[in-house]
């Protein structure tokens, strides 16, 4: 499959159990892992508009930023090598080059070029002073940030929207979605989407600020609830409880999840709905992001 097309629209499943019907809600399931074979979920619609604009710079390399276990770093690898860009990979923590996850050496198998740097660095990924400071160092390379999230990929996760308005046949009351960045949330935010946000980071609720500063300048946008208690322990962080749930929801629907991001969005979930958190008659589709080669291995 050529990297800029995609299975879409991608599947749109009812989920149905005790618990949904309990409450009087009707659950479904975005199958956006199933987008592409090797950039799934949001990355694609994030990457997206991403890419179309680093093919169209000369210099054709694109520099970003990620953690060991890196949904992002993997799908910019992969479609650095399909597109024949050249890539590096800003990577927090040096001691990572020591022992290179299973994601990274994926990376390292598609080309992509991995810098290792300090926490106290990898901290300054934003700032604009570090931002020139790589681009002198890497002849100027198009930058993406961390995780895609910029206006590039708001354009391409809002693109999920009529699909799943077609799919319905009408406008669901919520999108759930798991957030690391939040540009998944703003990109559904921006569309006028209303989303339910799951915080996979400990102290999560900076998300809130991060993600209204990615939706200036928007007209009109949806409205965020943010849940930051379901992040067991921080970022790629899980325990017995999370991985059972996982478990117990691939034997119950068939799907699998991963325990970085989407497990706990749809523990979140569950457990809301079973608390009776969101109104009788309610529609809520859950967006599955993919990031499955990052599963039991974050």
């Amino acid at each position: 499959m050529d990297l800029l097309s995609a299975a879409l629209p991608t599947p749109l499943l009812e989920l149905s159990n005790a618990v949904t019907q309990k409450a009087g809600i009707r659950l479904f399931i975005k199958r956006d892992d199933l987008i592409h074979p090797t950039v799934s979920g949001n990355k694609w619609r994030k990457l997206k508009y991403n890419l179309l604009e680093a093919k169209s710079h000369q210099n054709r390399h694109v520099l970003t930023f990620g953690g060991a276990f890196s949904n992002h770093l993997y799908a910019v690898a992969a479609a650095g090598n399909v597109l024949g860009l050249n890539t590096t990979g800003i990577v927090r923590g040096e001691e990572s080059s020591k022992n290179p996850s299973p994601t990274l050496k994926f990376c390292l198998e598609q080309g992509m070029q991995l810098h290792f740097v300090s926490r106290s660095e990898y901290r300054r990924r934003n700032d604009d002073d570090y931002r020139h400071e790589l681009a002198a160092t890497y002849a100027h390379p198009f930058i993406i940030p961390e995780g895609g999230t910029s206006a590039f990929a708001l354009k391409g996760v809002a693109e999920m929207i009529p699909e799943v308005d077609a799919q319905l046949g009408y406008r669901p009351d919520y999108f759930a979605v798991a957030a690391g960045t939040g540009g998944t949330a703003a990109g559904l935010l921006s569309a006028g989407a209303n989303v339910l946000g799951f915080s996979a980071l400990k102290g999560g609720g900076f998300l809130v600020q991060d993600i209204a500063k990615l939706l200036e300048g928007q007209h009109s946008t949806g409205g965020l609830r943010l849940f930051t208690e379901y992040h067991f322990g921080g970022y790629a962080k899980w325990n017995e409880i999370l991985l059972a749930f996982m478990n117990g929801f691939k034997e119950e629907f068939g799907i699998q999840l991963e325990q970085v991001y989407t497990a706990k969005m749809f523990y979140g979930l569950f457990d809301l709905i079973s608390k009776n958190h969101l109104h009788r008659g309610q529609t809520i589709v859950a967006v599955h992001t993919g990031g499955l080669q990052g599963l039991l291995r974050a």
